[in-house]
């Protein structure tokens, strides 16, 4: 059974794709969470912050331009060895065997928790009974350029992580892949990966066939608007230049977040898109916020915008979308005509794990379509289990069937078709590209 209860829930902000979950019990909230605007049992509402804010540059967008492969170039230039690990180097004796354990880091509140003991996740404790074995689950990863520079340093020189299993962004796991961090998987353990895994989701740029990486959650970055304020639908990229949204649009300030759907609205496929196109996107949007047209570059907080009415239309992440809905059903989402981009969170094994085939085996359980639809009906996700949506309409309780029909949590064939990976930024172009854009986006 998969119903989360009548407790109070709150969304905010959290991290690059969709929202971080908080149980409120008793009015006390985790810490670090500000004030919050709570509408009644069962409804979601928007963080509220404790001072204006406004938009600038992110610690994180800076970190892409000064940091990452920059940073690993300098070392190298300073007599640090290579960074990059060759194949034959990067695994250790597994103790799996004999060791029934493994350590998990993942995102704060990115799986199930049971509504009466948020610290019980009923999938994780099911699979420890299943097999017998141990999951330390480490909830320490609130940013994907943070947790790079704090692992970096032992993969780069050869050394354990102290993790058999991290979860960061399909951008980001590129740079780990390119460096030799992270070992191939071994498909023998996994048949539910072979057989569920959705298929626009097997292939990225940076992995073919997903050997290293398997996502652990998806989405959608598209346009989110209130078609009630607005009075119109919207359709396409370009709709979002039009007279009567001058001053009420937001983009996404983060570089990997924003472009390939602007991209998509030239007719650029991005899974093979070139420098040129993305410097015809940076012309187009740096002419928006000239004019006017654009109101400001945001992170989650677009949400704030939104649901207040200063902005009318937005660049928007899925998993966001469907909570706002819950309250205020005149904000839809749309996947353009043109397409836009889609997304995954993914799980790696670092190099010299010491737990790989453990690994690999809950990789393989959360790949069970039942424990999939479990998972999707907790944190809102496309899934990336296809399977799972005939699992959840079978439910008895009728919120979370209702879920199986959702085409943010399991798109339908006609959204499918517009949905397209993209291409990451490589090392070599990430500097010129962020400097450029962070550029615009401070202007």
């Amino acid at each position: 059974m998969f119903c989360r209860g009548a407790e109070t829930r709150v969304w905010f902000a959290g991290w690059r794709h969709g929202v971080v979950w908080a149980a409120v019990r008793n009015g006390e909230l985790p810490a670090g969470v500000g004030r919050l605007s709570v509408r009644g049992p069962g409804r979601h509402a928007a963080r509220v912050p404790e001072t204006p804010t406004t938009s600038v540059p992110s610690r994180r967008a800076l970190l892409r331009t000064l940091g990452g492969g920059a940073l690993l170039g300098a070392l190298a230039g300073c007599g640090v060895p290579a960074a990059y690990i060759a194949p034959g180097d990067r695994a250790a004796p597994d103790r799996s065997a004999i060791d029934k354990r493994l350590t998990w880091a993942n995102w704060p509140l990115y799986i199930d928790t049971d509504d009466e003991n948020p610290n019980s996740r009923p999938t994780l404790e099911a699979f420890e009974r299943r097999t017998g074995i141990s999951v330390d689950y480490v909830e320490e990863i609130n940013d994907n350029d943070e947790f790079f520079g704090k692992i970096s340093p032992a993969l780069m020189n050869h050394r354990q992580t102290g993790r058999d299993l991290i979860v960061i962004s399909d951008w980001m796991c590129a740079r780990f892949v390119r460096l030799g961090w992270v070992q191939e998987m071994d498909r023998a353990r996994q048949p539910n990966v072979t057989r569920y895994l959705d298929p626009l989701l097997t292939s990225p740029a940076f992995d073919p066939g997903r050997t290293f990486t398997v996502p652990w959650q998806s989405g959608i970055t598209g346009i989110a608007y209130n078609r009630r304020k607005l009075g119109r639908e919207i359709r396409h990229v370009s709709d979002l230049w039009a007279s009567d949204l001058k001053g009420r649009v937001t983009l996404l300030s983060g570089l990997d977040e924003a472009f390939a759907l602007l991209m998509q609205g030239n007719g650029v496929d991005i899974t093979r898109w070139t420098a040129d196109d993305f410097h015809t996107v940076c012309d187009q949007v740096e002419r928006h916020v000239r004019s006017g047209q654009i109101r400001r570059f945001t992170g989650n907080d677009y949400t704030k915008d939104l649901v207040g009415g200063d902005v009318l239309a937005c660049q928007a992440y899925s998993g966001d979308v469907i909570q706002l809905q819950a309250d205020n059903p005149d904000i839809r989402f749309v996947v353009p005509e043109e397409g836009a981009e889609l997304w995954a969170e993914s799980l790696m094994i670092p190099n010299l794990a010491r737990h790989k085939a453990n690994a690999e085996r809950l990789i393989d359980y959360y790949y069970r379509p039942e424990v999939a639809a479990e998972l999707a009906a907790w944190v809102n996700y496309v899934c990336p289990v296809p399977a799972a949506q005939d699992v959840l309409a079978s439910a008895e309780d009728r919120e979370t069937a209702a879920l199986a029909e959702d085409p943010l949590i399991f798109p339908d064939a006609a959204m499918r078709e517009r949905l397209a990976i993209a291409r990451d930024i490589t090392a070599g172009e990430r500097s010129q590209f962020a400097k450029r854009w962070n550029g615009i986006v401070g202007m």
